[in-house]
């Protein structure tokens, strides 16, 4: 059984698309949050009018990883069992969202904490041709990732998961940006998570949306990436039995009482 589901919407400026998305999400969840994250193009007005959603309201624009971590705390106040999260743009299909929920479903002895989308494991028909240096940035990120921490992902910035909320108790953020999967994986990792990828369709709306500020610049954005990836490393296992020491970097999950981590490289 998986119990009561969540399905969390981080939104900020979505008045094109929110209403549309919503709507589908509705279609196929149990209950749907929106966490609006100092909207000021009339989401909030439009949000406001709705009965049919919970909203979370930040007082002003504090980031993606912010409205991800309100979601991750309004899931475990609300005791929901599974938090699914999509994004509001149209890049994801709401259709997919029972897919998610079942996979995290104990089958043949096995059982996952995170259902994570790929939108790279396998082509779909009409799937978009991506913006260059986004494509270029996830693989580079990916790769580092997994072998850093022994994961084998294929998409590290999907945003349409599924989680077990028990296991989410566990985990602590702190990056507040787009850069909070980073730190994410790492923190699942070190917790031991069992990580499945389901695929999804690639779709690019606006190959040209603004990430916002210096991040637009994509040798600025892969160096953001990489340093709150290194940080989150840099903390890693600090205060278990066995652990590794600040500064060092895993290559498997970290709750391990002997064999200390390796540190491979430093990530520039």
């Amino acid at each position: 059984m998986i119990g009561r589901t969540l399905t969390a919407l981080p939104v900020y400026n979505e008045v094109a698309h929110v209403a549309e998305v919503l709507d589908e999400a509705l279609r196929y969840s149990d209950e749907v949050l929106v966490v609006d994250d100092g909207s000021t193009d009339g989401t909030s007005a439009l949000l406001a009018a709705r009965g049919d959603l919970h909203v979370v309201t930040h007082d002003r624009n504090r980031g993606y990883g912010a409205a991800l971590r309100s979601a991750f705390d309004f899931a475990q106040r609300g005791g929901y069992d599974v938090l699914v999260t999509i994004d509001c743009d149209g890049q994801h299909e709401p259709q997919r969202i029972p897919q998610f929920i079942d996979a995290l479903a104990p089958s043949g002895g096995r059982r996952f904490d995170v259902v994570s989308g790929s939108r790279y494991l396998e082509p779909f028909r009409g799937d978009s041709r991506p913006p260059a240096d986004r494509r270029r940035i996830n693989r580079i990120i990916t790769e580092e990732l997994n072998r850093r921490l022994g994961l084998n992902l294929t998409d590290a910035f999907c945003g349409f998961k599924a989680y077990r909320v028990a296991a989410l108790r566990g985990i602590e953020v702190t990056e507040t940006g787009y850069a909070m999967p980073l730190e994410f994986w790492v923190r699942a990792a070190e917790s031991g998570l069992k990580i499945i990828e389901l695929p999804v369709p690639l779709i690019y709306l606006d190959e040209h949306r603004s990430f916002g500020g210096a991040l637009d610049e994509a040798r600025t954005r892969l160096a953001v990436y990489r340093q709150v990836l290194q940080r989150s490393l840099a903390t890693c296992c600090v205060g278990r039995p066995g652990s590794c020491s600040p500064g060092s970097c895993s290559t498997a999950p970290c709750d391990r009482q002997t064999n200390p981590c390796d540190c491979e490289e430093e990530v520039a």
